[in-house]
């Protein structure tokens, strides 16, 4: 990736005919990625993420300057628009690996936008990231329910490898859920798309 300006954003043309720009975004761009992260808090509520939208508007918007500092983000621009965005960094842990473990933490592109490669350009973009500061492996969570995220990752090469479990301790289904195939169903995934540090 080449410096775009002295603020240290950088910007990856998805393809020379594409009008789709990947870029590190300045703090000056959080607010409008917060709105961001809300739409995807709420689409995940459509398959069962805990995560409320609106009331973790604060946080996230802490968090997504703390990744816009860092370089932990990456945003898509179609024609300008902001359109997309997705979050990663390495896992850090007390114990020790025999990998360096790069983690996903959100992807979301904007529905009007889907299927025109910005997620995918997105991912790549991350992904190089996180191999340039060192991962040997990359990580991501989905929910067990987003049957479209978990094929779109699985066309990227990543397979299974942790299952989260979940049961309610009251004796009730947990809000929004419903029951599922425990021997190959959604349920046998991970859980949220929606997860921060």
């Amino acid at each position: 990736m080449e410096d775009a300006d002295a603020g240290g954003s950088s910007v990856d043309s998805v393809s020379e005919a594409s009008p789709t720009s990947i870029e590190r975004p300045d703090v000056a761009a959080v607010d409008k990625l917060v709105d961001l992260w809300v739409a995807l808090a709420a689409d995940q509520r459509a398959h069962d993420s805990h995560i409320l939208a609106d009331e973790n508007r604060a946080v996230v918007r802490d968090t997504l300057a703390r990744h816009a500092v860092t370089g932990g983000i990456r945003i898509a621009r179609l024609e300008g628009t902001l359109v997309g965005f997705v979050t990663f960094g390495i896992e850090r842990g007390s114990y020790e690996q025999d990998e360096v473990r790069g983690v996903v933490r959100n992807v979301y592109v904007d529905p009007a936008c889907r299927d025109d490669g910005v997620g995918t350009a997105l991912m790549d973009a991350a992904e190089a990231a996180l191999r340039e500061a060192g991962a040997t492996v990359v990580s991501l969570e989905a929910m067990a329910a987003n049957r479209r995220a978990r094929e779109f990752y699985r066309d990227r090469g990543y397979a299974t490898h942790r299952i989260q479990f979940e049961k309610p301790i009251s004796g009730h289904p947990p809000a929004g859920s419903s029951e599922r195939d425990a021997a190959g169903g959604p349920s046998a995934e991970n859980d949220t798309h929606s997860k921060e540090d």
